[in-house]
């Protein structure tokens, strides 16, 4: 018998805290109720805000991040359309395979995995084909813990004078690192409900700027569930043009009120704070990460290089069977070569330790050479420091200067 809670460290999807999940517990209701109108546009209102998009439209659809990376293209190009991509993770890779099957004609670049989107290389590309129509970024690829600058993408784009239309895959990013879609000039992001917005796989969400609405108006490429028109008709007045999971909006509803309430330059905070501090541990550990500069570093996951001799999957289901612990296996061209620590979303840094108190047992396990707590210990250090350095206060007892203050308890 299995006593305690089965720890989750994979990069999706994640953990769900409890007020989520209780906000999902509803009886079935009539999702054409007279009040649900002000629900849902409160909701999608509320979700620009997370995208930082005060021009255009946020979309929701039943499905996964994949579905939004089909509603994105054939909404907003065409068939037979050119358009320029790169692949450097396995998400990247299947972006690019889903766009050659959907018809367009794709001009694509392949980076060595542990490095992000080729940003000269784009430059060069945009400069000397002005046919390109769109511009694709995989903002963070799960599979290497890489995470690419977006704005450095645009700044390429409007250098070269281009026209295209940028799109921008923040499954594993957007509600967790820095995303600003109105700052950054990107036209399309797509977006998952099962990873930085803390609810089960269900929901596919898209940010539209006004460029990228015109475009879909354009757009010869036949598509009915997945139209925006209809969506967008639909949503004028606080209604889905079928029959919407409402569970998952309410779960979204209260996912977006913890993340508002902490606010989304604080979000971004956290998960840099806690990715660095698993960057420590694993430094101290004498392993490297899949990406290959500290440029790259996603602050959502981080894939461990592991030692030659060592599976990536045996140290997942050493981590899995012994101390009922997943991490996420290596994918791809990277498959047995790395494991992948998930730390996004409902995460904090106690949450963090657990994660590299487990990975630790696990690697000593599957053979790697390693001093026992030597990567808990070098995360602790680096938390209590970066705490301490940002006034941060565990409690109402804390004193900065005179330390914990104990009281009685009777």
């Amino acid at each position: 018998m299995k006593i305690g809670t089965t720890h989750l460290f994979v990069p999706g999807p994640t953990p769900v805290p409890e007020v989520v999940r209780r906000a999902m517990n509803v009886p079935m209701e009539d999702h054409r109720a007279p009040d649900l109108p002000d629900f849902v546009l409160d909701l999608l209102a509320d979700l620009a805000r997370v995208f930082r998009l005060r021009e255009g439209r946020v979309l929701v659809y039943p499905g996964s991040g994949t579905g939004a990376w089909e509603a994105a293209i054939t909404n907003c190009l065409s068939r037979g359309d050119r358009v320029l991509m790169s692949r450097y993770g396995q998400f990247s890779h299947l972006w690019v395979d889903m766009a050659r099957r959907l018809g367009l004609d794709v001009v694509c670049h392949d980076v060595e995995w542990g490095e992000g989107v080729p940003v000269e290389a784009y430059a060069q590309e945009l400069r000397a084909d002005p046919s390109i129509r769109a511009v694709f970024v995989t903002h963070n690829e799960t599979a290497t813990g890489v995470t690419s600058d977006v704005r450095a993408v645009r700044q390429a784009m409007d250098e070269a004078g281009s026209d295209a239309l940028l799109f921008v895959d923040g499954v594993s990013s957007i509600a967790s690192l820095d995303f600003r879609q109105d700052e950054w000039g990107v036209d399309v992001a797509v977006a998952g409900s099962q990873k930085g917005f803390m609810l089960p796989a269900g929901l596919a969400i898209l940010g539209l700027s006004e460029k990228a609405l015109a475009a879909a108006e354009r757009s010869t490429t036949e598509r009915c569930y997945l139209a925006f028109r209809d969506m967008i008709t639909a949503n004028d007045v606080g209604s889905f043009p079928y029959t919407p999971p409402m569970p998952l909006l309410h779960g979204l509803r209260a996912s977006l009120d913890r993340l508002l309430d902490e606010g989304m330059d604080d979000v971004v905070a956290r998960h840099h704070r806690l990715a660095e501090g698993v960057r420590h541990g694993v430094k101290a550990w004498g392993l490297d990460l899949c990406a290959l500069a500290p440029r790259w570093y996603s602050d959502t996951v981080s894939a461990v290089r592991l030692p030659d001799g060592v599976d990536g999957a045996a140290v997942c289901r050493i981590a899995y069977h012994r101390y009922r612990t997943s991490f996420g296996g290596g994918l791809g061209k990277v498959a047995g070569r790395v494991f992948r620590i998930g730390h996004l979303g409902d995460v904090n840094e106690v949450s963090c330790l657990s994660a590299l108190a487990a990975a630790e047992m696990a690697l000593l396990d599957a053979g790697v050479d390693l001093e026992p707590g030597s990567g808990v210990a070098a995360a602790q250090a680096y938390f209590r420091q970066a705490l301490a350095a940002e006034g941060s206060r565990p409690g109402p007892w804390w004193s900065a200067t005179a330390g914990p203050r104990l009281t009685a308890v009777t």
